[in-house]
């Protein structure tokens, strides 16, 4: 980023375009995108229909995307403006040990569903991944989608 006129150049704006962002004036032009991601979150969980599984929990890694509305202010550094993935991952750590969860979609379920707690989240998207069922897989689980009804 080039310091222009007092104001930062970057996230689609060219030094001589006419297009000078500041920090004091966050919105974002059509088409941008605020998303918070919580990345490979594993934690220990008993989840599966199979009997060898419901008897041990085993590792499942977790990730999540968190999307702000089109017409949402950035954040910037406005603490109280951002979507806090600590709440995320702690949501995640209460739903693995809050006892046996049969299936991945579940889990992804119970994940996307506290996400909406946040009324700054419109669209989520959770992957949920068990790790160690198959030796010559790195994983197997499901993802879901999922956007904020009105």
């Amino acid at each position: 980023m080039s310091r222009y006129r007092g104001g930062l150049i970057g996230c689609g704006g060219r030094a001589g375009s006419g297009m000078v962002r500041t920090m004091k004036n966050p919105q974002r032009p059509a088409g941008d995108r605020y998303t918070v991601i919580v990345r490979g979150l594993v934690v220990m969980c008993s989840i599966g229909i199979q009997p060898e599984e419901q008897d041990r929990p085993q590792r499942v890694r977790v990730s999540v995307e968190l999307e702000a509305p089109e017409d949402a202010v950035f954040p910037g550094e406005v603490r109280q403006r951002v979507i806090n993935y600590e709440k995320t991952v702690a949501a995640v750590r209460e739903i693995a040990a809050s006892g046996h969860i049969d299936l991945c979609e579940g889990f992804a379920d119970r994940v996307a569903a506290a996400c909406f707690a946040d009324p700054r989240v419109a669209v989520v998207r959770v992957t949920v991944e068990k790790l160690d069922v198959f030796a010559d897989a790195e994983a197997v689980g499901a993802i879901l989608e999922r956007t904020r009804r009105v």
